[in-house]
């Protein structure tokens, strides 16, 4: 918009020809009085030009106004005078109370040079008979300096340097500068100056949208701030008087003035602050801008709110009084709404506390990035069998949350079923990066060293924030890339940062996809659509999580206490899963957008083939049951099935037999061949498996050695370096179902015996080692070992 001009009065035309100048005027100029005046105007055309030029608004504070990215204000600071102060540019403000103010104020404005003689005449007469000014002849450009200099202007002196300071304005600005400057800082009663911050307080709006009787209203306050102030409480006088004295003499139409009758200020204690906790954080890094224009949307941000009051309403029978909300776009990580607590004002929860700030222990909601480490680096791949069973990690034991164990299960469903033993297990093999440098390079530090949290880091044993949560499930949507959230507008949209591969990120938010949603009541149809998310439950039942990413969005929910009081009701599925789903269907209801498929990104190394539904391998030609899933060519570690073999059986036994000799009736059949662990995983949870027959006794058994698979060292690894200090070493290995023991030998000595998957302690002195497992079948498996 360009800047609006206020008519000024031009110079006389001077193009008199020389002729009629040197006829008419030669001869008066040549007066000796004439000279005198002349000369006395020069020198005070000399002093007006020798004026030092004043500060305008220079050291004037103003204060903050935070926006929406609609331009719905959130919050008006107070200047560091404590005035609400709106800095607001002359084209900015109505042209209807531009328009008030100079017939109310200063009807011949654009034509006096700062001061009006008449008016000052009439001044100078209160003087001389008074002794004091009984009424007042002061310009807008005087009223202005009065303001500026903080001028006391009820004695001859003070009138005399406002006078002085008013042609020294006109010296050097424009008539728009300086009416622009007295709108900025006119008195509109209480601590508000200035047009902007009096639309804002008084009617909610900008300067510019003001209507013409609420621009009447406000052009009669400066003149009398403190009797005229607008109140929605009692009488206003300043109406009252536009209304019989001004408003008249304004013609405005009728209409206007049945409005003006009608309409009612807003009072300055009403002032409301949106997104207190956003708004804060915003605050901290605006670097001091006046006017802050931000990524948050109010709409979502007072339907997300709503959300949360009626859910908190709504469970306080189960003691749950508190909650954070944080939503993202995950295409520029603009923080599009941010609820820190469930009630800002409540001081008993503690309610200015901003809960997606504060570290808490984040439970599951960290597994996800196990299984994303695991998958970049060639753990695992979507469909792999993971051992869900009891297991120790030296003095770390730790159990699922139902206290129960699954057995055999794939990695996607491990991860879906949030089971902690896999996790664990996974967390226990991921090097370069481990989970702890993981988080290091995605900005999450941690202030402990990584020896002090050990495996239980993935199960919640570190504090995070639900600001740093989101930004790595933002990650995981953004194809491994990191960026920082965004909250200002003018910010550029930050750079981003590799910390996984996109194959990585791809599969771990499809397998988040396989999460079912808990079970609620939703008419609007919005369960079809896809939502990928995660639980969390901190240790002792303190804090209850839910994160999902859908569409293009990342929605973080934490529910618990400030305080760190336990409840247990704060299970992330029962306490935040429902808020979460509540807060995703209201916004999908409200802001429809189309269903976008999750595919991979384009140019990623990854590919979509059948695995045996029951081992996760690829199928051999006796698996019966496929299913397809991604993996990441050269990376995941993909074999074909060995679980499902064709063996040959006796028909009048029942019983194996390595080859058919021609002796014997013989059928082939199919069976599955599990490791051993597996198998004992599998009687364990009740699982019945199709496992073969034993092998007909004195029928070749160096032939039946020859059949199946050797034993797998897990401990210890390949090549492994040992302290000797360690007082016994760990031997465990894995074998096949048919197997019963296994003997342990280091070289040539015998170590001991036991059944898969057991351990047998073996206590070595320095020296290198070939360390051997040989099962009952003859088949063996070696590694070499330096204890040192």
């Amino acid at each position: 918009m360009k800047t609006r001009v206020i008519p000024i009065p031009q110079s006389r035309e001077r193009d008199l020809s020389k002729a009629l100048v040197s006829r008419y005027l030669s001869p008066v100029i040549r007066a000796p009085s004439v000279r005198s005046f002349a000369l006395l105007g020069m020198t005070a055309w000399f002093a007006w030009l020798l004026l030092p030029k004043p500060p305008l608004l220079d050291g004037i504070s103003f204060s903050q106004c935070v926006r929406d990215r609609n331009g719905k204000l959130l919050r008006v600071t107070l200047s560091a005078d404590q005035k609400f102060r709106i800095w607001t540019p002359l084209e900015d403000i109505s042209a209807d109370l531009i328009d008030a103010t100079l017939r109310y104020e200063d009807k011949y404005y654009a034509h006096h040079p700062g001061v009006n003689p008449l008016a000052l005449a009439r001044c100078a007469l209160d003087l001389l008979r008074f002794h004091r000014v009984t009424a007042g002849g002061s310009t807008i450009t005087m009223q202005l300096a009065r303001l500026r200099f903080h001028l006391h202007t009820r004695n001859i002196s003070g009138k005399l340097e406002q006078i002085i300071r008013s042609v020294e304005l006109e010296r050097h600005y424009s008539k728009n500068e300086i009416l622009e400057a007295y709108l900025n800082l006119a008195p509109y009663g209480r601590n508000i100056e200035g047009a902007g911050a009096a639309s804002q307080i008084y009617f909610d709006k900008p300067a510019s949208k003001l209507s013409r009787p609420e621009a009447v209203a406000l052009s009669v306050i400066p003149q009398s701030p403190t009797r005229r102030a607008l109140h929605i409480d009692r009488d206003n006088h300043s109406i009252n008087l536009a209304q019989s004295n001004w408003y008249d003499r304004a013609k405005i139409d009728s209409n206007a003035e049945f409005s003006m009758r009608n309409f009612q200020p807003r009072m300055q204690t009403e002032q409301k602050f949106f997104a207190p906790h956003f708004v804060q954080q915003v605050l901290e890094s605006s670097h001091g801008r006046d006017q802050i224009i931000t990524t948050l949307d109010f709409e979502k941000q007072r339907a997300i709110e709503r959300r949360v009051t009626g859910y908190i309403a709504s469970n306080r029978n189960r003691s749950i009084e508190n909650a954070a909300v944080l939503l993202v776009d995950t295409r520029t990580m603009d923080v599009l709404a941010q609820v820190g607590s469930a009630d800002f004002n409540n001081a008993a929860i503690n309610g200015q506390v901003d809960g997606t700030r504060s570290p808490r222990s984040p439970g599951s909601t960290l597994k996800p990035f196990v299984y994303a480490l695991a998958l970049e680096q060639g753990l695992i791949h979507p469909l792999s069998i993971l051992a869900d069973a009891p297991r120790s990690f030296g003095e770390y034991n730790p159990e699922n949350f139902d206290r129960e164990f699954l057995g055999p299960i794939r990695a996607c469903d491990a991860l879906a079923r949030s089971r902690n033993v896999p996790a664990v297990e996974l967390a226990s093999h991921v090097a370069h990066p481990t989970l702890y440098q993981f988080l290091n390079t995605a900005d999450v530090h941690l202030p402990k060293p990584e020896s002090f949290y050990g495996l239980a880091l993935p199960l919640g044993g570190a504090e995070v924030s639900l600001q740093d949560l989101v930004r790595l499930y933002a990650a995981l949507a953004n194809n491994g890339q990191l960026r920082l959230l965004r909250r200002i507008e003018n910010d550029p949209v930050a750079k981003s940062r590799r910390i996984l591969s996109p194959e990585a990120a791809f599969l771990t938010l499809e397998m988040l996809g396989n999460v079912p949603r808990p079970e609620m009541n939703c008419a609007d149809g919005t369960h079809s659509a896809p939502v990928y998310w995660k639980t969390g439950t901190s240790h002792g039942f303190r804090d209850a999580w839910s994160i999902a990413v859908f569409d293009h969005y990342v929605l973080g929910v934490w529910v618990g206490n400030f305080d760190g009081r336990a409840n247990p009701a704060f299970v992330g599925r029962t306490a935040a899963a429902p808020l979460l789903f509540q807060i995703i269907d209201s916004l999908r209801a409200a802001w429809p957008e189309p269903s976008v498929p999750h595919l991979p990104p384009p140019g990623s190394n990854l590919k979509r083939v059948e695995f045996c539904a029951l081992s996760g391998d690829l199928p051999n030609q006796f698996c019966t049951q496929h299913v397809e899933g991604w993996f990441i060519p050269g990376v995941s570690p993909i074999k074909t099935c060995d679980v499902h073999r064709e063996v040959l059986v006796d028909v009048a036994s029942g019983l194996r037999v390595p080859l058919d000799d021609g002796t014997r009736q013989l059928r082939r059949e199919v069976y599955e061949f599990w490791p051993g662990e597996f198998l004992t995983l599998f009687e364990q949870a009740g699982i019945p498996r199709r496992v073969p027959p034993p092998f007909l006794p004195n029928n070749g058994s160096e032939l039946a050695s020859r059949s199946g698979q050797k034993p797998v060292i897990v401990s210890p690894s390949k090549k492994e370096i040992v302290l000797a200090s360690t007082k016994r070493i760990p031997l465990r290995a894995k074998a096949e179902g048919d197997v019963r023991e296994i003997f342990w030998f280091a070289g040539k000595q015998f170590v001991g015996k036991a059944a898969p998957n057991q351990v047998v302690e073996w206590t070595a002195t320095a020296g290198d080692y070939e360390i051997t497992a040989l099962d009952d079948h003859g088949r063996a498996d070696s590694h070499s070992v330096t204890v040192r």
